[in-house]
């Protein structure tokens, strides 16, 4: 690029209808100079070619993406980490913003994401190490996207759970169980206390466990629970499967009994979610594996939350995502960066309810709620209750056990020498 050709991918919010951008935030490695790399990081994701040979004509004022602001810091120990076949030159380290106009692929999610994460930023030139950290919508893009159908208020309201966190418990063995033995499992979890029973994101519609005879007897189960204690349940049924698969089986969970569904939102694809959640009678619950592969470094690929802001953008009512505690690998402030990208206002979208997951039990409940400082959340143990010594009933019963102590302000250790299923929890 000549230097006028650089200048031509800068420029300032002022001079832009901002209403006709996304904002990218960027942290990047580059060798060489890095307002050129920069440059050809705005134009290799928007209009890399800009005009015919021989023609007068110029696309960047309508089409090109625009680098809003630059910070670069030099290094003189080169990058971060060994790069195969990296670029020669002086390394800087760089944060940059970049406007892209989203007329450029429209209210389309693949086409969105072929843009944002696609070639023309992990193959820039001069740019092996890169990551999206963030992105931001304007009105005028949001307004084409349905969003949340339910939004937390609306599975608040399903359940008859207000002004505490909302308990789903992964019912265990997740993998090998049949049906009635699985059934009975989510009963006993229902009697002692949790609000929904879940499917583990690894059962679908399996052969040993047929989604149809699961929902079924999981319907029976959740029903008798809600005669018993005499308030709402949930069953949360897995239907991850192929893309055109997804309707029929969430009409044959929901008609069973189900009273959410959950997809596994990378393997189905964001347009996938978002086809999902146009079809759904009930809240749609989205879950996060494979994603990690793409989030977890620093220095590449992308930000959890930028995939928890496009889950919730492709309609996601209750959005589980790696929590805190050693074995998720995921800083505090990420997890809360990723709770704060459910909750916090996006135009006319609703809320979606977080469900920050991995090893919980009743005893790391005030733990996760001190981090969150709201009630607006969902705490999600498996073995914390499936596995309790006492049995499901006995697990649930501690979750609700360690919430009371914690909404009266009782140390949760102390308030265990009442109860004997906290006690065991605290174990």
């Amino acid at each position: 690029m000549t230097p006028q050709d650089i200048d031509a991918f800068f420029a300032s919010r002022d001079a832009l209808i901002t209403d006709q951008y996304i904002e990218l935030e960027f942290t990047f490695e580059c060798a060489g100079d890095p307002r050129a790399a920069a440059a050809h990081l705005a134009s290799e994701q928007s209009t890399a070619q800009w005009q015919r040979i021989g023609v007068a004509e110029d696309f960047r004022p309508q089409f090109a993406a625009r680098v809003l602001s630059l910070v670069s810091s030099p290094r003189p120990a080169g990058f971060s980490v060994p790069v195969p076949a990296a670029p020669a030159g002086a390394v800087h380290a760089c944060r940059a913003v970049i406007a892209h106009p989203h007329g450029n692929f429209g209210p389309r999610l693949p086409n969105l994401i072929s843009a944002v994460l696609g070639e023309g930023v992990f193959f820039a030139p001069g740019i092996p190490l890169i990551r999206l950290e963030d992105i931001r919508f304007p009105a005028s893009y949001l307004a084409a996207f349905e969003g949340p159908q339910f939004g937390v208020q609306g599975v608040r309201d399903q359940l008859q759970v207000y002004g505490r966190p909302l308990f789903f418990g992964v019912i265990k063995p997740n993998i090998g169980l049949p049906p009635e033995p699985f059934a009975q499992l989510g009963f006993e979890g229902w009697m002692g206390g949790l609000d929904v029973a879940k499917d583990d994101e690894m059962l679908a519609d399996a052969p040993y466990s047929p989604l149809a005879t699961r929902a079924a007897l999981l319907g029976d189960a959740r029903r008798r629970a809600e005669v018993a204690t005499g308030v709402p349940k949930g069953y949360l049924a897995n239907i991850t499967d192929e893309v055109d698969a997804l309707h029929a089986l969430h009409d044959t969970a929901v008609a069973a009994g189900a009273t959410m569904v959950m997809v596994n939102t990378m393997p189905v694809g964001l347009s996938g979610v978002r086809a999902l959640r146009r079809h759904a009678r009930v809240p749609l619950v989205t879950h996060f594996p494979f994603i990690a592969s793409f989030s977890r470094l620093p220095l590449h690929g992308v930000h959890s939350r930028v995939i928890t802001r496009l889950q919730r953008l492709a309609g996601a009512d209750v959005i589980i995502m790696p929590g805190f505690g050693d074995r998720m690998m995921t800083p505090e402030h990420e997890v809360m960066e990723n709770v704060q990208a459910c909750l916090e206002p996006m135009g006319h979208l609703k809320p979606s309810l977080p469900v920050p997951g991995g090893s919980d039990s009743a005893a790391t409940l005030e733990g996760v709620y001190r981090r969150i400082g709201s009630v607006d959340f969902g705490f999600v143990p498996g073995r914390g209750v499936f596995g309790h010594p006492m049995g499901p009933r006995g697990g649930a019963a501690s979750l609700r056990q360690a919430w009371d102590a914690i909404a009266q302000g009782i140390p949760v250790r102390e308030y265990a020498q009442q109860y004997a299923e906290l006690r065991a929890a605290l174990r």
